[in-house]
């Protein structure tokens, strides 16, 4: 005859499998259903009146487009490779020509491409593209980036579990998470970059990248644990792996994402450090600095409430009465 207890668990197993398929489906399936471009940074240069034309007919769908004018082809060259636009039509006596860089995102380049050859279309002109800063021979469709961005952070909540549960505290503790994030980052930028060639870039500043975004990812689950315990490793590895993974926007862009996922997706670490190693890779260290802030945000918190989690257990123990101690091991005559 099962116990009351038993009856517990499995009413909760049978209402937790189900919640848990809602929640994941919910991260993944939601933004890639409602996959759109939202306030996605465009630049259009040319004639004054030429441009207006062509501005009011890339807003002709509300919301869009975020249009970010600029006097000549090579200023709009020089916000492409700035990262301040995915994007930039140039309005010129034989026809617009599309200024992309892919690098930045295959998905969006094509999206690009599309909508303003169908802008053109309508007046009978047809459009040159023009790949300012293109993603590598070896990954066209930056699928390999994108798909670097799970397994990073699946070592890091790796990493950051064990060590809770491994009893690690204090320095102990940060020091093992330091050095597991390292050298997870020259393993996986042996691969990525010596390898296999889907990320260019310097060699020590992309180690550099995968380093400090495995370390921010591991930071989190590490500082829950210690502060929580188990449930808090659970707690970090729900946010930096599901929310983070689903709210990234690697795979496109973090404006082709519903609202507010794309803003959240970019303030964890998996968004962060897939933005930074694009940056880094591609784009000579262009718009770094916000997902660098954001990574070490991630570390100085998470190692942060390991130290303390550390201190507190410490304290608790030397406070703790000499009766609930466990006993000291018999020395031996």
């Amino acid at each position: 005859m099962s116990s009351p207890s038993h009856g517990r668990r499995m009413a909760a197993i049978v209402v937790l499998v189900p919640v848990m398929v809602a929640l994941a489906l919910w991260a993944f399936a939601w933004p890639a259903a409602r996959t759109a471009p939202r306030d996605l940074p465009l630049g259009v240069a040319g004639p004054t009146a030429a441009v207006a034309q062509m501005e009011q007919r890339l807003t002709q769908k509300e919301g869009a487009f975020e249009i970010h004018r600029y006097a000549d082809e090579a200023a709009a060259r020089d916000a492409l490779q700035e990262r301040t636009v995915y994007g930039a039509v140039v309005v010129t006596d034989g026809g617009p020509k599309l200024l992309t860089a892919s690098a930045a995102g295959p998905a969006v380049a094509q999206l690009l491409q599309q909508a303003v050859s169908a802008q053109a279309s309508a007046t009978g002109a047809s459009v040159q593209v023009v790949d300012v800063v293109p993603a590598p021979e070896a990954d066209p469709r930056g699928a390999a980036v994108s798909a670097s961005v799970l397994p990073l952070a699946l070592a890091g909540v790796a990493a950051g579990a064990t060590v809770t549960l491994l009893g690690l505290r204090g320095l102990r503790a940060v020091g093992t998470l330091v050095g597991a994030a390292a050298l997870t980052g020259l393993v996986a930028t042996a691969i990525t970059h010596s390898w296999l060639g889907v990320v260019t870039g310097d060699w020590w500043a992309v180690a550099g990248v995968l380093g400090l975004s495995t370390l921010a990812v591991a930071a989190g689950p590490a500082g829950l644990g210690a502060l929580l315990g188990r449930p808090g490793i659970g707690l970090g590895a729900l946010l930096v792996v599901l929310l983070g993974n689903a709210f990234s926007g690697v795979a496109s862009a973090p404006e082709m994402l519903p609202r507010p996922a794309g803003a959240i997706g970019q303030w964890l670490p998996p968004g962060a450090g897939g933005s930074l190693l694009r940056s880094v890779s591609f784009f000579d260290g262009a718009a770094a600095t916000g997902p660098v802030f954001t990574l070490t945000w991630w570390v100085v918190l998470g190692l942060g409430a390991v130290l303390l989690g550390g201190t507190l257990r410490r304290r608790a123990h030397s406070e703790a009465p000499v009766s609930d101690r466990a006993p000291a091991p018999a020395r031996s005559v």
